[in-house]
């Protein structure tokens, strides 16, 4: 059993090579990142291996995205419609139904042929003008950013027709980072707004309408394009400080000059001027309120009274306790911002080295490293950030010189492990459920919907890091561990027998409160290749029991592009948690099957279809989730339970528990 491979790798390749072979099913394994030390975005797609089973990995390099087809294929790729939540762009199979080889293309599952022939028309290369895309069409044909800006600015004149003005902001707000740089993008509103002469630079006419705008009509315009950046990215804004704030505060000073000019403006100026109240730099007794909290991550040196708080969203600048770990396996306690560089934690670790007794010599040269569970290692540039929230679950922080790298070991509680009855024996199943779900949708409703995009389409790069987004898979990894850890642990068949049940009638209530992100990753988790292997635990499962998680695992199944799924959430309506990776996944298939840019012109269709999609996970959110408030001490207790979730995530050590509660001969 090779040491490197994943939990839900080992289940992927047991469970899809029918489907490889009879093409339902098509790409290679998962590549395992880890121990290849890769940062930002290739870090980042690594992590969704680990957490959903049918998610391949598109490109294995970081930065420049991979061709998956060629602009002049005689079969381009077919797009699914946008009747159904999340569809992914299809993909076609290769001429002999055989997938990708080595070094051949990664190519989405594919669609039985009668499927395919019903999909909508493809996102072209070229990315035509007005095509009947889902979602009513592109907007905008090809072009570049600062023509699009100016497009945009035409539409919200109402200078433009056949289109929709609202759907085409809402596309241009969500995608315009992919193209177009927040800094850059104020600075053409600013110079629109102060154009002195009639139209356009040398005399553009506003789209297809014709017309020219008047000076009134172009400022707002530009005020109402940008009441729209403002409002989307206001939490965002708000992170960055005065950085962010002195958009809004141009605009209204350039605002004000325009007044006598224009009367008409009055009211935007006065909401202008609100902005700018809202986005203020906070002042230092605010700072200094701000910084005594210290927010807790899941499982690095995380407190209890902190986790029975409601979840709230996090933020660059918020600041947290971590440990960070020597050789030796001593550590010191730093406390630091969650976006700070790799370099100041190594700052930070030198300093309260220099005071440790422990340490009588400084250490010259540091790096930070990774250590999971099962020994592999990644090590951070001093210039990465934010990498708090990318650990795995049982992965903690080494500080070492880059000699001693060979001799970092993990932790003796994550490679040891001690039988005993779970405390789930004492718990209703229901009362799990609801704090598992309730704990979901705070994750869920914390993370910004352009989280989603920035995750994909910048990785590192990204202005805006995707924070919550990122604690969200971690929690879908952890809950599946946990599945595992607690069956493994005990000691018991009659109680092993009883926990597969609850954990099944677990699955099924969330299911029903609609929660899909535990449901799935419970069901996964039982799938876990240590625990399918129980012959005697699965043969004590009362029939009726078993023929409901064969109905669960067949919702898991990723054949025909995770139609079971598909066909599940398209009958679901909100509030509802999907399965976030599956959304990352098919973000991360429309991104890398077109191209965004063709010379200096922007595939604007294909921004339309990354809103469409974001537009889908807001209407997952459209309504809220109604959560238990109970306050009674075993409620409390539970609650606290399943946010802090004890769990073995190294795979061989759980296949050895498996084989030392039931030896391969018995």
């Amino acid at each position: 059993m090779p040491a490197g491979m994943k939990p839900l790798e080992k289940f992927l390749k047991k469970q899809t090579t029918a489907l490889t072979r009879a093409g339902g099913f098509v790409g290679g394994g998962v590549a395992d990142k880890a121990a290849g030390g890769g940062t930002g975005a290739s870090r980042r797609r690594a992590s969704l291996s680990r957490v959903v089973p049918f998610f391949r990995e598109t490109s294995p390099e970081s930065g420049q995205p991979r061709e998956v087809f060629s602009p002049d294929s005689e079969d381009p790729p077919s797009w699914p419609s946008a009747a159904g939540p999340g569809l992914v762009p299809v993909l076609p199979s290769s001429a002999n139904g055989s997938g990708s080889g080595p070094g051949g293309d990664v190519r989405s599952p594919s669609l039985s042929s009668d499927e395919q022939s019903s999909e909508a028309s493809l996102i072209t290369e070229g990315g035509g003008g007005g095509g009947g895309g889902g979602g009513g069409g592109t907007p905008l044909p090809p072009d570049t950013p600062d023509n699009l800006t100016l497009a945009l600015l035409d539409s919200a004149a109402g200078k433009r027709t056949g289109i929709c003005t609202e759907t085409l902001l809402d596309d241009f707000m969500l995608t315009h980072p992919i193209f177009l740089t927040a800094d850059r993008f104020q600075q053409v509103l600013l110079q629109q707004f102060s154009l002195e002469t009639e139209g356009r630079e040398g005399g553009r006419r506003a789209g297809e309408g014709g017309g020219l705008m008047d000076g009134a009509e172009r400022r707002q315009a530009v005020l109402s394009v940008a009441f729209r950046y403002l409002d989307t990215y206001r939490e965002l804004l708000q992170e960055e400080g005065e950085r962010s704030n002195s958009f809004p505060k141009e605009l209204y000073l350039c605002a004000v000059k325009e007044l006598s000019r224009y009367p008409e403006l009055v009211e935007d100026v006065l909401k202008l001027q609100r902005w700018t109240e809202i986005l203020h730099t906070p002042s230092d007794e605010e700072k200094e309120i701000r910084k005594k909290q210290v927010r807790p991550l899941f499982r690095h040196f995380r407190r209890i009274d902190a986790c029975l708080q409601p979840r709230e969203a996090f933020r660059g600048s918020d600041e947290i306790f971590c440990r960070v770990y020597t050789p030796d396996h001593s550590y010191v306690t730093i406390r630091s911002r969650l976006s700070c560089r790799v370099g100041e934690i190594l700052a930070l670790v030198r300093e309260k080295l220099q005071y440790s007794e422990d340490q009588p010599v400084l250490p010259g040269n540091l790096v930070l490293v990774a250590v999971t569970s099962s020994g592999e290692k990644a090590v951070f540039r001093p210039s990465d950030e934010a990498v708090f929230t990318t650990l795995g679950v049982n992965t903690h922080l080494f500080a070492c010189e880059p000699t001693e790298l060979d001799s970092l070991l993990p932790l003796p509680e994550e490679i040891h492990w001690t039988p005993g009855d779970s405390k789930l024996h004492d718990m209703s199943a229901e009362e799990v459920a609801n704090q598992l779900v309730a704990f979901d949708w705070e994750l869920f409703s914390c993370v910004h919907e352009v989280e989603f995009v920035c995750y994909v389409f910048h990785g590192e790069q990204s202005r805006w890091r995707p924070l919550n987004l990122e604690l969200v898979l971690q929690r879908c990894s952890e809950v599946q561990h946990w599945v595992a850890t607690e069956i493994l642990q005990c000691q018991s068949l009659p109680k092993r027998v009883q926990l597969l049940r609850k954990f099944i009638k677990i699955a099924a209530l969330c299911k029903q409160q609609q929660d899909l992100l535990s449901f799935l990753a419970v069901v996964l988790g039982l799938d876990n290749p240590a625990l399918s292997r129980l012959r005697l635990t699965w043969e004590g499962l009362p029939g009726k029991f078993r023929k409901q998680f064969q109905q669960f695992e067949s919702v898991a199944d990723p054949s025909r592009n995770h139609k079971s799924y598909r066909d599940l959430i398209t009958s679901l309506r909100p509030p509802l948690i999907p399965f976030t990776p599956l959304l990352l996944k098919d973000l991360t298939f429309l991104h890398e099957s077109c191209k965004t840019f063709h010379g200096e012109l922007v595939n604007f269709e294909k921004m339309h279809k990354v809103a469409d999609m974001v537009r889908i996970i807001r209407r997952y959110r459209s309504s809220q989730l109604a959560v238990d408030t109970e306050t009674s001490a075993p409620h409390l207790q539970t609650k606290a339970y399943v946010r802090q979730l004890q769990v073995i995530d190294n795979q061989n050590l759980l296949f050895d528990m498996s084989c030392r509660l039931e030896p391969k001969d018995s």
